[in-house]
């Protein structure tokens, strides 16, 4: 769903409200190769035109099926977000307030405000880079096969502390046990 910027403007009284129902499930996934199902996403929300800008806010549901990050299983993923972007046009950009941070702004190339873009863009963004399945997160037991395994970060590190024990040379042995008796 598109806005051009002369529609907009004949709302700066009262601000556009919009429910929308969108279909973005194939452009998501050629996005991002990791995507395996996308729910049509559920959009409502408002557009505000002001002097300086025009102010997007809405509500976004969508569920978004991605792999465990663990064993590769399909994950569904609930997302209830919540969306505020400031587009701006080259002139309005220009003379802009200091206060307001340029990484807070989208500066138009077009003159059209894209709602599918801003959803699909915001999507990827709040895709959780670590994903369980139910049974996963209630298990604490990792993935393992012949001749391999995974391990937390905290045993790895433990176990590295036990090998470097274990692999002592004898002869610094008596050394580390006179230097133990040094520090007490």
């Amino acid at each position: 769903m598109k806005w051009s910027l002369l529609e907009l403007n004949k709302h700066r009284e009262i601000p556009l409200e919009f429910s929308e129902e969108l279909d973005v499930k194939q452009t998501l996934m050629a996005r991002d190769n990791q995507i395996l199902d996308v729910s049509p996403a559920k959009v409502n929300g408002i557009i505000t035109v002001e002097k300086n800008g025009y102010l997007l806010h809405y509500k976004l549901s969508v569920v978004v099926t991605v792999p465990s990050s663990r064993s590769l299983t399909p994950v569904a993923v609930p997302m209830a977000l919540s969306v505020d972007e400031t587009f701006m046009t080259e002139e309005q950009f220009r003379g802009k307030d200091e206060l307001i941070s340029d990484e807070e702004i989208i500066v138009l190339d077009k003159p059209t405000i894209d709602l599918t873009e801003s959803v699909e863009d915001n999507i990827l963004l709040a895709i959780p880079l670590q994903v369980l399945s139910e049974e996963e997160q209630q298990n604490s037991e990792l993935p393992k096969g012949t001749d391999w395994e995974v391990i937390s970060e905290d045993d790895y590190y433990e176990k590295r502390e036990k090998e470097a024990e274990q692999t002592m040379d004898p002869r610094l042995a008596k050394l580390s046990e006179l230097l133990k008796d040094d520090t007490e």
